[in-house]
């Protein structure tokens, strides 16, 4: 028998063991209530489940415009949507490919399969200055929307030296520039094969810069771990980088004598998503998931990832099934301008548990989103500072 087959082979039997023991050793539940819990303490918060209409999941970042109004999300058909408080509903504000067929504003299970076409938008911040809406959308590039909205209109989809942006992700805008800070998760793996990305522990992630007046692009770093959300620093002296893979935060210094160096931040206790700055001060990270028995165990034997990503299985289906049966859930957690937790809002659900991919605090209100769900939470929070 071949090497390479007995490897695949091998590999097989250690995930069917790792699935075995979770299925024994999990007991699902279908309690559902979602708790607030402060570092070092324990308080509930009102919140509102608030339902994505038309068959699409998937609120993962979210914006509000220049008024005020919104927030804005991308969901999984491809389409922006902005909230109107007014009539307590969400508006068609958007697409992002000029290239629509039927089928995009069909059941979210065929949107998966035409990502590719209908587009998928992420990372998402306004120019205050302008009124645009600037979105990584991971199929489609990094684009501008108009303040009326419509189609948006592609501005990148290669980097500086002519590579496919595989995976456009995070983004932010320096308000006083301009500029807009990008990420790019891959140079390889498209956003629905990001198992295998994290698998395979792929170090072709990317942080570049975009500048519109002159639409010079500039990698800032290269060869980062699945680096996802950013998040500019109140006076713009550096950027956060959430590195998924590795769990942590890393600090680029743009400006001040650190200019050019890179540093962690801040250590996760799972897979962070998108960054966001804090009215109260410091930044709220989205925590997709935990950080498992599993993925430990597969980060501290690197082949076994490798070995994974090479056989022939739908291994993102494998990974979804684990983290279900796992009863893993995510996070958010607001960190201090040195890195230190300050607070922490998790869902307190032990079944079906919902990824956290951002919390967006504005007004009094804190909107967490989901990659995976067809609702966003609005929490508010001014009720618990009033306690």
């Amino acid at each position: 028998m071949a090497i390479t087959t007995q490897l695949q082979l091998l590999v097989a039997a250690v995930v069917a063991i790792v699935v075995i023991t979770y299925k024994r050793s999990v007991q699902p539940s279908s309690d559902v209530n979602i708790t607030f819990v402060p570092f070092g303490g324990s308080n509930d918060w009102q919140y509102e489940i608030v339902p994505i209409e038309n068959g699409a999941v998937g609120p993962e970042s979210f914006a509000f415009d220049p008024h005020g109004e919104g927030p804005y999300t991308g969901v999984s058909n491809g389409r922006i949507i902005k909230w109107n408080r007014h009539e307590n509903r969400w508006l068609n504000f958007a697409v992002t490919s000029s290239h629509r067929v039927d089928e995009c504003g069909g059941p979210y299970k065929e949107h998966s399969k035409i990502e590719n076409i209908c587009g998928r938008p992420l990372g998402l911040c306004f120019n205050i200055a302008s009124g645009q809406l600037y979105v990584a959308d991971a199929y489609i590039g990094l684009v501008v929307i108009e303040p009326n909205g419509g189609t948006a209109r592609k501005l990148i989809s290669h980097a500086a030296d002519y590579q496919h942006l595989a995976f456009p992700n995070g983004l932010d805008i320096d308000q006083h520039s301009g500029a807009v800070y990008f990420t790019t998760s891959s140079s390889k793996y498209e956003r629905r094969n990001y198992v295998s990305l994290i698998l395979s522990g792929d170090k072709s992630g990317r942080l570049i810069k975009y500048e519109p007046k002159t639409e010079q692009l500039t990698v800032l770093l290269n060869n980062l771990t699945f680096p996802n959300g950013v998040a500019l620093s109140k006076d713009g002296n550096y950027i956060l980088i959430a590195e998924t893979t590795n769990c942590r935060i890393l600090r680029y210094w743009l400006k001040s004598p650190k200019a050019g160096t890179l540093e962690v931040f801040a250590n996760l206790p799972g897979f962070g998503d998108n960054i966001k700055r804090s009215p109260r001060g410091g930044f709220w990270v989205g925590i997709n998931s935990k950080k498992d028995t599993f993925m430990k165990w597969i980060q501290s034997y690197p082949w076994i990832g490798k070995g994974l990503v090479m056989l022939p299985l739908d291994i993102t289906k494998i990974y979804s099934y684990l983290v279900k049966v796992s009863g893993s859930s995510g996070m958010a957690i607001r960190l201090s301008d040195e890195g230190d937790v300050l607070e922490i809002v998790e869902d307190d659900r032990s079944g079906n548990r919902m990824s956290i991919s951002d919390a967006e605090e504005r007004d009094g209100l804190l909107w967490v989103g989901s990659v995976d769900t067809p609702f966003a939470i609005k929490y508010n929070i001014s009720v618990a500072q009033q306690e």
